[in-house]
This record gives structure tokens, C-alpha cells and sequence, in this order.
């Protein structure tokens, strides 16, 4: 046996040897390139702490932070066929399916909740980019139209969150279908004097914008987040010219009035709760973990 080979250099590395740093510690900011922390990240929403670039976050994150102690009650989904087209291109749908729940740990990619938000009870319903590209098939229109009726049912305001790039094209014409069916439940919201809110983050794109995401009673946006039906490349190539700068992002559509907001994420909690508030005519949110004030009498 050899000592020195066996025992004293193993010894000798260990000690000098690089520790090895998780990978998932750091995040490194698209926009700025500046190296985040992530526990830094996430107590800063997503938000770049260097640059104010708001990243994607979860439904089910977002929620936590939004939501009054970070409790919400998720609301059933009816499921849809899973793969009526049997589409397959470089891999059966399915597959991708499964591939996307193993990496988001969610069924498709809307997530519908319900709570309170300071104190002011609303029906949520949120995209996951991450799922698929956020893209819009059965499973959404179904979530759109589910939350809707738990709105009319419980009287509640829906806030509505989009991120999408658009129609999923393994569901062909069945994923197009969603738009005049998420239509419908939006009228729904309507005719039983609710209001609904949609807050547009980056991206929110296609066949999403061309239905229920501009369809808001109230239209706000995350600051710099493109929305568009085509993309600025497409524009483009198709006109042969030089678009103007920050064309088709957030604060470029609210100069152009086709927004009523940009709010950044941090202020989006009690801006909601404002605007819900005014529109369905009650006294301003208490702010803190206090009850709600007692409406005033009427005279």
C-alpha cells in the first residue's frame, strides 16, 4: 500500500479542491446581465433588483405573493381530451405534455384560484409561459370559462394574468375554438355586472391578444412586456420597414391608448385591490392585517 498516493495527496485536494456552487443559486438577468441572488430574486417578485427588468414568474408564485398570507384555494379545471388530434411532430403530443408538467409541476397552463386580496375577495386565473410557451388549447378555455362561473357564483371580480405566445398548434382548429368560447365567458362576467381585469405580462402574443386578454373592463401591463398578435420580426418582413422603438411593448401601447396602466409588480397588489374596489363600490382596502371597516349606513 502506498501511503503517500493512498491517503496523503486524496487528503491534500480535498482541501484545495473547488466546491462545487449549485447551479440554481444565481439567475442571470436577460436585460442587464447582472448575476441575482436567488433568494434575493424571489423576495424581489422576479424583479431584476439592478435593472427593474420584470421576469417571468409562476401562477402559483405569483398567487402566494398576491393573495393575503399566501393562501388561495385552487378551483377544479375540467380536463379535455388529451390528445384528440393524435398530432405528432418530432415528438407525440403527449409526450410534450408530459415533458412540461415534469418541468412546471402543473397540469397545463392556467392555474385558477380564488381568496382575498387585502381583505377583498376576487377570482384569479394566471398563464405559465413556462408550460408550452403558454400557448392557448382546451385545457385554457376551460380554465377561462370555469373561473368565470365561480365569479358569477360567488360574485366575485376575476383577475385575469396572460402570458402566452399564442394558439397550440397540436390542438389545431380545437385550440382556435378557445377564443370565441373565452369570449363567452367574458360577457358572462358582464351581464352579471362583475368586473374584469387583465393583466398583461411578458409575452402576451396571438390568438391570447386577440381574444379574452385585451377584452378587460381594465387593461394593465407589466412595464417593457410585448404585446402584440404578430411579432415585431413578422411586421417587418412584411412591410419592409424599420419599426419605431419600443413598438408593440407596454408603454408604447399606453401612449397609443390601448392601455389604462403600467404598473410595476411590486405595486400591482394594491393597485388591483384599488381599481376592484372603485368598480364594485366599496370603502377603500385597510391596509395591514386589520378586519375590513363596516360600510357606513345608509341614510
Amino acid at each position: 500500500m502506498n501511503w503517500i498516493s493512498n491517503y496523503v495527496r486524496p487528503k491534500i485536494n480535498s482541501l484545495f479542491s473547488r466546491r462545487e456552487v449549485p447551479e440554481n443559486l444565481w439567475t442571470k438577468c436577460p436585460e442587464c446581465g447582472t448575476m441575482l441572488f436567488h433568494r434575493e430574486l424571489a423576495d424581489n417578485l422576479n424583479v431584476c433588483t439592478h435593472c427593474d427588468h420584470h421576469m417571468a414568474i409562476t401562477p402559483r408564485d405569483r398567487f402566494k405573493a398576491m393573495f393575503d398570507g399566501g393562501v388561495f384555494l385552487e378551483v377544479k379545471v375540467p380536463e379535455p381530451l388529451a390528445d384528440p388530434l393524435h398530432f405528432r411532430d418530432q415528438k407525440k403530443y403527449p409526450d410534450r405534455m408530459k415533458a412540461a408538467q415534469k418541468s412546471t409541476g402543473e397540469k397545463d397552463a392556467m392555474l385558477v384560484a380564488e381568496g382575498e386580496v387585502m381583505r377583498t375577495p376576487i377570482v384569479a386565473i394566471a398563464q405559465d409561459f413556462a408550460f408550452m410557451g403558454g400557448s392557448m388549447g382546451m385545457y385554457v378555455g376551460n380554465a377561462i370559462i370555469a373561473a368565470a362561473e365561480r365569479a358569477v357564483k360567488l360574485k366575485r371580480p376575476l383577475v385575469l394574468f396572460s402570458a402566452a405566445g399564442g394558439a397550440r398548434m397540436q390542438e389545431g382548429i380545437l385550440s382556435l375554438m378557445q377564443m370565441p368560447r373565452s369570449t363567452v365567458a367574458v360577457q358572462m362576467l358582464k351581464e352579471a355586472g362583475l368586473p374584469y381585469i387583465v393583466v398583461l405580462t411578458h409575452p402576451t402574443t396571438g390568438g391570447v391578444t386577440a381574444s379574452y386578454a385585451m377584452l378587460g373592463d381594465v387593461q394593465i401591463a407589466e412595464p417593457n412586456a410585448l404585446i402584440c398578435f404578430a411579432g415585431p420580426r413578422v411586421i417587418e418582413q412584411t412591410i419592409r420597414e424599420k419599426l419605431p422603438e419600443g413598438f408593440q411593448r407596454a408603454e408604447y401601447l399606453l401612449d397609443h391608448g390601448m392601455l389604462d396602466r403600467v404598473t410595476h409588480r411590486k405595486n400591482l397588489r394594491e393597485e388591483l385591490v384599488t381599481i376592484i374596489r372603485m368598480l364594485t363600490r366599496q370603502s377603500p382596502a385597510v391596509h395591514g392585517d386589520l378586519p375590513a371597516t363596516a360600510e357606513a349606513p345608509k341614510a
